[in-house]
């Protein structure tokens, strides 16, 4: 099934607005209104290509998508779960206008794609709106030097154990949480091989860290896996 496209409500009315247009006027919320269209995916979906075009930004309304860097012989870094709620832009805003990165939905989602001219736009008019954009932007340029490092400096159980604190943390809020992300996603995530994964998922399931029942994870020793981390 292909993606739907629809336009539903006005900027102004919408009840799931993303955070950063708090700062905006009735004037610049027409702007980005007049210059956007909402668009519904099914699960898989790619939402921007590494390497395309960087025409429009996304505001994630609904559902969550993988971010993700695409590398030789077709291995890829999952760098980030976007979250309802979440303005989807990469450093080639103003930069290539290039995408740097991929997004796929992960499970059904809507977003809000803005054109890159609207964009301009309201930054040139508005220094509150510019500043709140730079500020995300950086959060997450800083996420991703944090990601590179734990990459880099630690072992794989410290890697896996990253990814599952990440998923309980930072994605489902909860310590006890069924995944839509597969093996080879959750290798992705912690730039491993998928059997690598498995075997130390199963490793901290023997050691009563973990209980697993095929995409659900109950952590049971939470600061268990918080010393694995550590350690690296």
């Amino acid at each position: 099934m292909m993606a739907t496209y629809l336009k539903s409500l006005n900027c102004s009315e919408c009840q799931k607005k993303i955070s950063i247009f708090r700062f905006l006027t009735d004037e610049e919320l027409k702007i980005m209104n007049d210059n956007r269209q909402e668009v519904i995916f099914n699960a898989g979906e790619m939402i921007f290509k590494q390497g395309s075009p960087l025409t429009h930004i996304a505001c994630l309304i609904i559902g969550m998508a993988k971010i993700y860097i695409e590398g030789f012989n077709r291995k890829n870094l999952i760098l980030k779960i976007a979250q309802p709620g979440e303005i989807i832009v990469g450093p080639g805003l103003f930069v290539d206008y290039k995408h740097h990165f991929s997004v796929t939905t992960i499970e059904d989602a809507m977003a809000c794609f803005i054109h890159v001219d609207a964009i301009r736009d309201v930054i040139t008019r508005n220094p509150a709106f510019a500043l709140e954009m730079l500020k995300q932007v950086h959060e997450s340029d800083i996420k991703c030097y944090e990601k590179l490092i734990n990459l880099t400096q630690k072992q794989m159980h410290g890697r896996v154990a990253d990814a599952l604190l990440y998923l309980s943390h930072a994605v489902y809020k909860s310590n006890d949480f069924r995944t839509v992300l597969s093996r080879q996603e959750m290798a992705e995530l912690s730039a491993m091989t998928k059997e690598s994964v498995i075997r130390i998922i199963k490793e901290f399931r023997d050691e009563n860290i973990l209980q697993v029942e095929g995409n659900r994870f109950n952590i049971l020793q939470e600061e268990a896996l918080l010393n694995i981390s550590l350690k690296g």
